[in-house]
């Protein structure tokens, strides 16, 4: 790894993990951990319909049965309306959508819809109580297909949702939520130019995010109704916020402790259960845990959307692009909000634009609300245009990475969004994807199945936020970090090397720990690859205000003018007198002086992120079978804090991207029904279907961070299916246009070209 940024004394070093010795010998404590005296245990009821009025629910032979404590239903949550609630990453949603997906009220809307919940003394019989519940439902027809649920005849989720275009409100009620319109420039005089014009559709699945922990919560009260909830979210403070607005409680009154998380990948940017707990536990009169099993977690909580794509480029016989055009719709599942604005954005990202226009719908289906799937909304839509490039670059005879070179977006280009570019790295991606060894290597040949190479680029906006962070000096010198961003993949070290980088002290002296709301300042969710930029940023700011704060009680102490002492490489100098960080502690703890730092940020300049992958395939003709021979990720990662946390975030994005490419599928029947809910029937990969993932880092400096920090972990899923996809066709001369390529499809593709 070259390194453009620096030099640094900590960051781009590998320090063991703050975490990692309780995490690799059991000790951790995860949320399905949790316990407390006199715990009961919850159980949900659900939805064996996709889609059906609830005319009644009967609680009493649940109630009756012996060791239950409370049952709820949609009756014990209190009326919400229109007012809006921070979202996830997808951003956010009306409170009446939110508690109605938390139970089902009028209808319900997807198989697994929660209708009512149980707690009682044991896990086994709060489960045969739910049993007991009594529903009569007047079943409906469904809405699977997102396009067929745009037609004025389907099946109508809500009778109160008008399409939203440019906050113009339709007429009659459809599944249409909103539609967005992105355009700049004359597209059809664009195309007009063009030599050649290549158009095709695109689906792409539904899909889940593959998080090892199940979802969980923990919820008691304190006599003066004090609200406690435990829980692994991507944000404690969201949790805070989504129960404060359903449950109509102040947020002065609700505490949540973040517990260490099992993954996420945005899946965990809402709440489930925390609500149904809380409920139960204030009409059982005592602490409730709920935790969904494996089953649960595919039916009825956030999947990734599937999508309809239809994307069309014009280009000069020289290479260059003249006119864009994108048609996108996502499904949000059973409520609106899906990541369709993002999805719309990062389309045509990585290229250089003046004249294009994206359309964008959002549209409901009775599948469950869909939510953030690392880079929410990219890989669906980068899927589609890279395809498309691919082709381009075919139909030309132009190398592929040429092409992309030719019309690469940089700094001053225009985004969709109308803002434009600052300093960014596709260039340099492409440049260093071209000079690898793997791409500059012959493609091996093998005797019996057929290989070939497929390149594909992708981008991510990132993320700022608010984050909090403060930094209190120890006695012996150390410093304890306290900080509000759930750490899902290492961050509290990426954030403890920068606030150890400001104070000039080795890492192992800062102790990182993330409080619970009550104890840390607002800190907004762990996701869009914003932690270790803006929670970063808050580090380093407070170790600035720490750094002035021991300065100035020593120049109490030496009877000095405090400008006149200066911080430098982990000591405090001044007229000829020095102390380091550790002497300075010991004489202000002897003085009886505390120095802390406080930090609260909000940084506009979030860097976003472009990376280049190369893949080489082999294609079992006889079975559609695909194995990765040979990967190859070029990420711009800004600075590299942490390394093995960038390796590591970048390996795990292209592993779910060569799931999402290649197997990973819901698979409904006709009547809505999830037939693979199970992850015996669900194939994610294992390290068996992988290679060894090779790395480029490139690092070009983020100008908006004092340490150049670009946002990492989410771009790399956004490559994988195109340029799987790009190096089946250099196989087999076949070009896929649905995920996931599965055995099938490839075979019926190989099959169609030989007749």
């Amino acid at each position: 790894m070259t390194r453009t940024a620096g030099p640094y004394a900590v960051i781009g070093t590998r320090p063991v993990r703050h975490d990692g010795v309780d995490k690799v010998t059991g000790r951790a404590i995860y949320g399905t951990d949790t316990r407390t005296a006199g715990m009961l245990h919850g159980k949900v009821l659900r939805s064996p319909h996709a889609h059906a009025r609830i005319l009644s629910i009967d609680t009493r032979s649940a109630e009756a049965l012996g060791g239950v404590h409370a049952v709820i239903t949609a009756r014990d949550m209190p009326e919400v309306g229109d007012e809006f609630l921070p979202g996830g990453e997808a951003g956010p949603g009306l409170a009446k959508y939110k508690s109605a997906n938390l139970l089902a009220r009028a209808k319900v809307l997807y198989e697994g819809h929660a209708v009512a919940a149980v707690a009682a003394a044991d896990p086994h019989t709060a489960e045969e109580a739910t049993r007991l519940i009594d529903v009569r439902y007047d079943i409906l027809p469904p809405a699977l297909d997102v396009r067929r649920a745009m037609e004025p005849d389907a099946p109508l989720l809500h009778d109160d949702l008008f399409t939203d275009t440019a906050g113009v409100r339709a007429a009659a009620p459809s599944n249409i939520a909103a539609h967005h319109v992105y355009e700049e420039g004359d597209v059809e005089a664009g195309f007009t130019r063009a030599d050649l014009v290549v158009e095709r559709e695109f689906t792409t699945a539904t899909v889940h995010q593959g998080y090892i922990e199940p979802h969980n919560a923990l919820a008691y009260w304190s006599v003066d109704g004090q609200l406690t909830v435990e829980c692994s979210s991507q944000g404690h403070f969201m949790v805070r916020d989504e129960l404060s607005g359903v449950l109509r409680w102040p947020v002065s009154r609700i505490r949540v402790i973040p517990t260490e998380i099992g993954g996420g990948f945005g899946a965990k940017t809402t709440s489930y259960l925390e609500a149904l707990a809380a409920l139960l536990a204030r009409k059982a009169g005592r602490p409730v845990k709920m935790t969904m099993d494996r089953t649960e977690t595919l039916l009825a909580t956030g999947p990734t959307p599937g999508s309809y794509e239809r994307v069309k480029i014009g280009v000069t016989k020289e290479g260059r692009i003249t006119a864009a055009q994108a048609y996108i719709v996502f499904e949000a599942g059973a409520f609106p909000g899906s990541a369709i604005t993002a999805g719309c954005l990062a389309a045509f990202a990585p290229y250089r634009l003046t004249s294009f226009r994206i359309e964008g719908f959002d549209v409901v289906v009775n599948k469950p609300k869909s939510t953030a799937y690392r880079a929410p909304g990219a890989t669906q839509t980068e899927f589609a245009v890279e395809s498309v490039v691919n082709e381009i670059c075919e139909r030309l005879g132009m190398d592929r990475l040429e092409f992309r070179l030719r019309n690469a977006s940089a700094e001053g280009d225009l985004r969709a969004d109308g803002t434009r570019f600052g300093r960014i790295g596709m260039v340099e991606c492409l440049e260093a994807a071209r000079a690898s060894d793997h791409w500059r290597s012959a493609l091996a040949k093998a005797a019996g199945p057929r290989r070939g190479r497929g390149v594909a680029s992708g981008w991510w906006m990132n993320f700022g936020g608010r984050s909090s962070a403060v930094a209190r000096l120890n006695a012996d010198g150390t410093v304890t970090l306290l900080e509000g961003s759930v750490d899902i993949g290492g961050t509290r070290t990426s954030i403890a090397m920068q606030l150890a980088e400001t104070l000039g002290i080795p890492v192992e002296d800062v102790r990182p720990w993330v409080p619970d709301t009550d104890a840390i300042g607002y800190t907004g969710l762990t996701g869009g690859s914003r932690v270790t930029f803006a929670t970063g940023w808050a580090a380093h700011e407070a170790g600035r205000d720490l750094r002035r704060r021991i300065a100035a009680a020593l120049a109490e102490l030496w009877d000095l003018p405090a400008d006149e002492i200066r911080a430098e490489l982990g000591a405090f100098v001044a007229r000829g007198r020095r102390a380091t960080f550790k002497e300075a502690a010991k004489e202000l703890d002897q003085a009886g002086v505390q120095a802390t730092g406080t930090a609260d940020v909000q940084p506009p300049q979030h860097g976003p992120a472009f990376a280049t992958h190369i893949v080489d395939v082999e294609v079992d003709e006889e079975t559609g079978k695909v194995e990765i021979v040979r990967y190859t990720a070029v990420q711009d990662v800004g600075t590299a804090i942490y390394p093995p946390y960038v390796e590591g975030q970048i390996h795990g994005g292209v592993a779910q991207g060569v799931g999402w490419a290649l197997n990973e599928e819901y698979v409904y029947d006709a009547e809505g029904h999830l037939r693979n809910r199970s992850l015996l029937d669900y194939r994610m990969p294992t390290a068996l279907d992988l290679p060894a993932i090779e790395t480029i880092v490139v690092e070009v400096p983020n100008p908006g961070h004092p340490y150049g920090v670009r946002g990492v972990g989410e771009v790399p899923i956004v490559p994988p299916p195109a340029a799987i996809a790009d190096a089946i066709h250099d196989a087999m001369g076949v070009r896929l246009r649905d995920l996931p390529m599965s055995p099938a499809r490839v075979h019926a593709a190989i099959a169609s070209r030989a007749g």
